[in-house]
């Protein structure tokens, strides 16, 4: 997994800052198809200059929703989603009800996670599921996962990197135990090198979500997240 073409299948090039311009999605758009990455991922406002940019490259186009406080109603982050969708968005990456996942409210998850599902699944695209890790105990983790699967997501992602904290491979570890070998799992948050993307595969990561993509794949150490 030390080739760059390898390596570069695995990994969603984020670009998520509030003040990212249009020049700035279009870098991150040309960096993706020339170095294969799976998805450009971007917020909502961007998802149709991204898939217009992308179209017939390969590259998918991904989004985020409820992000990143998670802290939206149901109904909102599964409007949003829907949305973005239909913006031409393939993956939907949403930010789960965290205050329910402290309280171990696991019906509540639930519930938050299939309205957006139903919403995603309605426009044939992928949802993953970002349970922030960094403001969870390990039980609630195991909830938020097994919630994920109830619910019918795609994937189970560490982090948004906006709330402390990043992927660690004991979480990833953690994660695929929690929803076994068929669900997708998505380190993202502080991964910038080909070594810590390798130490998350490992440990059981099916993508990774980066900012320094480039660089890892280049075998280098990227800065920053997002």
């Amino acid at each position: 997994m030390s080739t760059e073409a390898g390596i570069a299948s695995y990994i969603d090039h984020t670009l998520l800052k509030p003040e990212a311009s249009e020049a700035d999605v279009l870098k991150v758009c040309a960096e993706a198809v020339e170095y294969k990455f799976k998805s450009v991922c971007v917020n909502p406002v961007w998802v149709k200059t991204v898939k217009n940019a992308l179209k017939g490259s390969g590259v998918l186009t991904c989004s985020v929703v409820g992000f990143p406080l998670g802290a939206t109603p149901s109904d909102v982050k599964a409007f949003e989603a829907r949305g973005a969708v239909l913006d031409g968005a393939d993956e939907v990456d949403m930010v789960i009800n965290i205050a329910a996942a402290r309280a171990n409210d696991k019906g509540a998850l639930v519930e938050d996670i299939a309205k957006v599902a139903e919403a995603v699944h309605g426009g044939e695209a992928i949802l993953k599921v970002i349970i922030e890790t960094s403001l969870l105990s390990d039980e609630q983790k195991v909830i938020a996962c097994e919630a994920a699967v109830e619910a019918g997501a795609d994937f189970v992602k560490t982090s948004t990197g906006f709330n402390g904290g990043g992927a660690t491979a004991e979480d990833v570890a953690l994660m695929r135990k929690a929803v076994g070998p068929d669900l997708g799992v998505k380190a993202s948050g502080g991964v910038r090198s080909l070594a810590d993307a390798q130490a998350m595969i490992a440990a059981g990561a099916t993508r990774i979500g980066a900012s320094s993509g480039i660089a890892i794949v280049k075998g280098e150490q990227g800065s920053s997240d997002y």
